[in-house]
């Protein structure tokens, strides 16, 4: 009896892990908790100025295909949105991120699966500004309302995964993103670095590669 119940704990243990094999595909979606920190610095020319800090909302859906056992490789898609003010200025900014990444999640007994992940792609950030404070080192960028912005972003991400079902994973896990740009306006050379870091939740959804012929 006690063997029994031995080997029931074991395999039940080992349905958390059972779809992080090679072959396996995971599918997720994280979103942020309110309380993401983002740090903006611009250099204009010779001079630069530290933006404010704000609060964002942040969704991430992904997917990952398991090339090896406990290793994912797949693309993580990313949207940020904030509205900021400042010393009476309005502030509305968006960015879209696409990322080739890496996840390897450290599988065990538990039903709690640390990862960490990395990634390097594209982004584009849109702003929206309404200046009604004049005489900044921003004077030669007032005549745009818009300005849309690509460039190189990556990121880092770790957590943990409590698996609630053998497919099913409930994330918690903390973030480091950062888009960087460099242009030439009015023949001045403009530098953007936004760098965020943030607490995210989400859900894992983990797919089991089908049984191939002869497999029992």
């Amino acid at each position: 009896m006690k063997k029994l119940l031995l080997a029931g704990a074991v395999a039940l243990f080992g349905l958390s892990n059972a779809q992080m094999t090679k072959g396996d595909w995971v599918i997720s979606g994280n979103t942020g908790l309110g309380f993401n920190n983002t740090t903006t610095t611009v250099k204009v020319g010779s001079q630069s100025a530290d933006g404010p800090k704000t609060n964002i909302f942040s969704v991430s859906p992904s997917a990952g295909y398991f090339v090896i056992d406990g290793l994912a490789v797949g693309i993580d898609l990313g949207y940020m949105s904030t509205t900021t003010k400042y010393e009476g200025n309005k502030t509305t900014n968006s960015t879209f991120s696409a990322m080739p990444t890496a996840t390897y999640y450290f599988m065990n007994s538990s039903k709690l699966v640390p990862f960490l992940g990395a990634g390097i792609g594209y982004a584009s950030n849109k702003t929206k500004v309404n200046i009604t404070n004049g005489g900044t080192i921003f004077d030669p960028l007032l005549m745009q309302d818009e300005v849309t912005t690509d460039g190189l972003a990556w990121k880092v991400k770790g957590g943990v995964t409590y698996m609630a079902t053998p497919s099913l994973g409930i994330n918690l896990g903390v973030s480091y993103d950062q888009f960087s740009n460099k242009e030439t306006i009015m023949n001045t050379d403009v530098k953007t670095n936004v760098k965020t870091f943030g607490v995210n939740v989400g859900f894992s959804y983990f797919i089991k590669a089908k049984a191939q012929k002869g497999d029992k």
